[in-house]
């Protein structure tokens, strides 16, 4: 996989300092969600277990590179979130997780090099399992990396975070995102409004674009719109909204409304959707303390669609919200 100039940029400083014997053996690869910390992750972790490295990372022709490649390398280890007992994945990376991972590090290579585990996302191990990695980080074995992906590592413990070299991915700049969005033969115009919606973050931008989420934010917007004219009824809305995938829709809807707030605050500045645009004239009436609230109602109420709740209900009561500060003078 190629990476993106600003995943180059960190992963080249990386490798220079693993060839002069200055990265750690724990790195906490960090930074907002969409800027590419997995890539750079998953380029580091076949680095450290290539049998022949290069400057620029791994040689791509060796045993260890090939096993890498297809997903098969003994000793490459990936904690994540686990199925529970009734089928659903956890939140949480568990004690157990941590402490089977331990086990596996303290074992031999089974192909007489690195050993590299991947803990994704770090950042929802709870306190008991942060304690109990700390002794494979307070007692690091030689060969053996262990790499920590976190969109806010602040909620790692300081005594995780003072052990971790740190690999941090920043924002990206719009005009850098816009020219790689592009490069990858994306449409100026589609990859603006992707960006929009995304808060400026290339990959969640990609994501919205491959998933078909940038239609459906139009018809959401258009939705939010009707409701707004009052010419639309929340109860009917819901209903279309359930009928498709609601939890996606509403998180388009809270992303929209968003927009709106930001294109508010800097009123020199045009939304590149121009059904954002419809909106903010709609809605310009409305307090942006009350846009705020409904932003944060409908991310609760993406949240609570995942729990045993009455959909309909939940969904029309959020879009009742919405048309009561959108048509209120």
């Amino acid at each position: 996989m190629k990476l993106a100039p600003w995943q180059a940029e960190a992963f080249e400083r990386a490798i220079a300092a693993h060839a002069h014997g200055r990265l750690g053996h724990a790195l906490l690869v960090c930074g907002p969600p969409g800027t590419g910390k997995r890539g750079l992750a998953w380029a580091l972790a076949g680095a450290l277990l290539c049998r022949e490295p290069t400057a620029q990372g791994a040689c791509g022709r060796c045993r260890a590179c090939q096993l890498f490649a297809a997903g098969t390398h003994a000793d490459l280890h990936r904690v994540e979130f686990e199925t529970r007992d009734d089928g659903r994945l956890r939140t949480e990376i568990i004690v157990e997780q941590v402490r089977r991972l331990a086990e596996k590090l303290s074992m031999t290579p089974q192909l007489g090099g690195a050993c590299v585990a991947v803990i994704d996302p770090a950042d929802a191990m709870n306190p008991a399992t942060a304690n109990a990695l700390l002794k494979t980080l307070e007692e690091p074995i030689a060969g053996r990396y262990l790499l920590l992906l976190a969109d806010r590592p602040g909620r790692l413990p300081a005594t995780v975070r003072s052990r971790c070299h740190r690999i941090e991915l920043r924002a990206v700049p719009p005009g850098q995102a816009l020219s790689w969005l592009c490069e990858r033969g994306c449409e100026e115009a589609t990859a603006r409004q992707a960006l929009a919606l995304a808060e400026g973050s290339p990959g969640v931008a990609v994501q919205l674009m491959e998933s078909g989420a940038l239609e459906l934010a139009r018809s959401t917007a258009q939705d939010l719109a009707a409701l707004a004219r009052g010419s639309e009824n929340p109860a009917r809305v819901a209903r279309a909204w359930l009928e498709g995938d609601v939890s996606r829709r509403v998180a388009l809807a809270a992303m929209l409304v968003r927009e709106i707030g930001r294109s508010r605050q800097d009123r020199a500045a045009t939304s590149a959707i121009p059904e954002v645009g419809a909106l903010a004239d709609l809605t310009a009436h409305v307090d942006f303390p009350k846009l705020a609230a409904w932003f944060d109602a409908a991310n609760r109420c993406r949240d609570l669609l995942a729990t045993p709740v009455r959909a309909e209900l939940l969904l029309g009561q959020l879009l009742v919200g919405w048309n009561e500060i959108a048509t209120a003078r």
